[in-house]
């Protein structure tokens, strides 16, 4: 069985002998050759030149028998397309070009010709899809509306979310026309994506946790659903929403063949709230990676020993890995994953 197979069948729920291993964010500042190359290039320029992106996402698995690479990009490439372009501040955090705040401005943004716009995308897929040649499997990802509507809504990072909640709770008509704009974007980025051989694709509601219980239908899953229906029938999408452990029974009926879940729920009692034919992701803590191999060996065997009998797991970190992670660390988990029976 090739890794590309089995991370498909843990995402179908079929029986494996042990779960596919990636971890969210693995290429990045943790490796050497990953640093060696930004010190000659831009993150923007390697996000939109697809040779330099391609090498970006396979570094990782020529260091480490991941089961998965994730495409190297950026998930602020959508508002870009939009037409809210975006940088990165001097003292750290993202930036938009402005911030998104009146009628004329709205209606400036448009989802027509996503496609072309990130063809660089669909290019770095490509590359990627042939280097691999069958044996991993490909992940596209992408912001959720919610989640990008924060960015451009409060003009970049943001620490409370205020004015994200002040639209949505306030001003619903504006709100609901932003993400109608923002989910036609997605669909036609996602279709492009598994058009260019993604095997699956993550959906990002990285700040999906923010929202209030009862009105997290009305800001981040109604969107998510809507971009489900449009794609491909049974295609594999993963669903991520840091800190929404609450909302996992809602996730779970809403299209999605796996839910991400991040560190701070038990993942065997996660799987008891979500269906069986649902899978799921996660979910150790990043830290870890930045301890020693022996707590990692002991952590992950504890995690995996904790879904013995159940199908449908993919091992993953519970957030992005660490820019501090040790590298002997993530070569003991994936010994651990490999190995374990």
């Amino acid at each position: 069985m090739t890794s590309r197979d089995r991370f498909l069948a843990a995402c179908a729920c079929q029986p494996l002998d042990r779960p596919p291993l990636w971890i969210m964010r693995q290429a990045g500042r943790y490796l050497p050759e990953y640093r060696a190359l930004k010190e000659k290039h831009s993150f923007l320029e390697m996000v939109r030149t697809p040779e330099l992106a391609a090498e970006v996402t396979l570094q990782p698995l020529r260091r480490f028998a991941f089961d998965a690479a994730i495409i190297f990009s950026d998930i602020l490439v959508v508002p870009e397309a939009l037409g809210q372009g975006y940088h990165f501040r001097e003292q750290g955090g993202i930036a938009m070009d402005y911030r998104l705040e009146t009628p004329d401005q709205l209606a400036r943004l448009s989802p027509d010709g996503v496609p072309q716009k990130l063809s660089y995308v669909a290019d770095t897929l490509r590359l990627v899809r042939t280097a691999l040649a069958g044996q991993s499997a490909l992940l596209g990802f992408g912001g959720s509306p919610w989640t990008l509507a924060t960015y451009m809504l409060e003009g970049g990072s943001a620490d409370d979310f205020e004015r994200s909640k002040f639209v949505f709770y306030s001003d619903r008509a504006y709100f609901d026309a932003l993400l109608e704009k923002i989910t036609a974007a997605l669909i036609a980025y996602f279709q492009m994506q598994i058009a260019a051989g993604a095997d699956a694709i993550q959906i990002f509601d990285s700040w999906g946790g923010i929202v209030a219980g009862p009105d997290y239908e009305a800001a981040s899953l109604r969107w998510i659903r809507r971009i489900l229906a449009a794609l491909p029938k049974d295609f594999p999408v993963i669903l991520y929403a840091k800190g929404a452990a609450s909302h996992l029974t809602d996730q779970a009926f809403c299209g999605a063949r796996v839910l991400g879940v991040d560190w701070t729920i038990d993942l065997a009692v996660a799987r008891r709230l979500v269906p069986d034919n649902v899978a799921l992701q996660g979910n150790l803590d990043p830290v870890l990676l930045t301890t020693t191999p022996e707590v990692v060996r002991r952590e992950a065997t504890r995690l995996l020993d904790s879904l013995r009998g159940s199908r449908g797991h993919i091992c993953n970190l519970g957030h992005g890995i660490l820019p501090s992670a040790r590298l002997d660390c993530v070569a003991t988990l994936v010994d651990t994953v490999i190995n374990w029976k």
